[in-house]
Parts: C-alpha cells; structure tokens; sequence
C-alpha cells in the first residue's frame, strides 16, 4: 500500500468539492474536503494534508484570513496552499494571503494535478 498524498479542499461549492473529489481520487490522491475555513487549524491538524486549496469566498472566515491562519501556525506553515478562485485578481489574492500559489475557476484538470504535482516535489 503506497503512502497515498493527502490534498484538502476548501470550497463553498459542493460541486466543485465533488469535482475535485473525483478527478484527485482518480489521480491517486487522498482527498478531504470541507465547506467552510471555520476553526481553519484544527480542520487541517486533524487531517495533515500535503496540499491545501482555498478558495476566496468562504462563508464566515474568507480564503485571505484563513490561510494567513494557516500561514502563521508553525504546525502549519510549511504546508503548500493553492489559492483557488474565479475572481479575476487570483494572482494578487494569492499575494496577499500569502499562498504558494494559485489556480484560477474553472481550471482545467491537467493543470489541477500539475500544480499539485509541482509543489509535492519541492
């Protein structure tokens, strides 16, 4: 049984959740998803992901504040986040959340598993 890479999505939008469930699932990632960034830290301890994506428009926490969250906690830091939105700004989103990088909505699946593929290597 190989060591399967963990990858966390937070999205408000359950298709997009179901979307990335089964391209990643069949890609040959373990994959949790959640709607919501609420109690951001305990979400992603709980669960340790190699990967994280957040998207911008989160319900309560946004995308920005969580993954300065997650940025900050230094369980955490370390942990590569995709900022992941259809706003136009998505690069300068990213910016200023301080993610590793960033995908724009909607995305096409070969890029999806190449970012994910490139931030797993370093």
């Amino acid at each position: 049984m190989r060591n399967l890479k963990k990858v966390f999505v937070f999205d408000d939008n359950a298709d997009i959740l179901e979307l990335c469930t089964i391209i990643l699932e069949d890609a040959g990632y373990e994959i949790k998803t959640s709607a919501t960034s609420n109690q951001i830290i305990d979400q992603v301890l709980a669960y340790m992901p190699d990967i994280i994506f957040m998207d911008n428009w989160l319900p309560d926490v946004g995308g920005i504040d969580a993954t300065r969250e997650l940025k900050g906690d230094e369980r955490l830091k370390n942990i590569p986040v995709i900022y992941f939105t259809a706003n136009n700004d998505v690069k300068s989103l990213a910016e200023q959340a301080g993610a590793d990088g960033y995908l724009s909505k909607p995305f096409d699946i070969q890029e999806l598993e190449n970012i994910i593929e490139r931030h797993l290597k370093n």
